[in-house]
């Protein structure tokens, strides 16, 4: 399984940005993604999640509200639409999948990842 993350770039505070995580190598509809995000010198931590089938998602509390996750299955890719962004929203963004019908938030769950794409919001 590959990932490939794009979409990052440096944008203002309050701007919008969508990321984009193009899944490759296995039945795309097989598995939970999820976007999580490392600011320097801190853990990668959970940002946003979407179920295998789409019906479900789920967010950080920091991000509710101004992230919206979407999966479109003919382009076997998954969106992060990020709003109103802030300067703690900024980080590398990872994205990762989960081979099964696991339903996790936790970075040890996540089987593969992609290489990571960089946001910064700047006040």
């Amino acid at each position: 399984v590959q990932l490939q993350a794009s979409g990052g770039g440096l944008v203002q505070v309050g701007r919008s940005l969508r990321l984009s995580c193009t899944v490759s190598g296995r039945t795309f509809s097989s598995y939970t993604v999820g976007w999580f995000r490392q600011a320097p010198g801190r853990e990668r931590e959970f940002t946003a999640r979407i179920s295998n089938n789409g019906k479900n998602t789920d967010y950080s509390d920091s991000v509710k509200g101004r992230f919206t996750i979407s999966r479109d299955h003919a382009k076997d890719t998954v969106y992060l639409q990020m709003n109103n962004l802030r300067p703690e929203d900024t980080g590398v963004y990872y994205c990762g999948v989960i081979i099964g019908k696991t339903w996790s938030h936790l970075v040890s769950h996540y089987d593969y990842w992609g290489q990571g794409t960089l946001v910064t919001v700047s006040s």
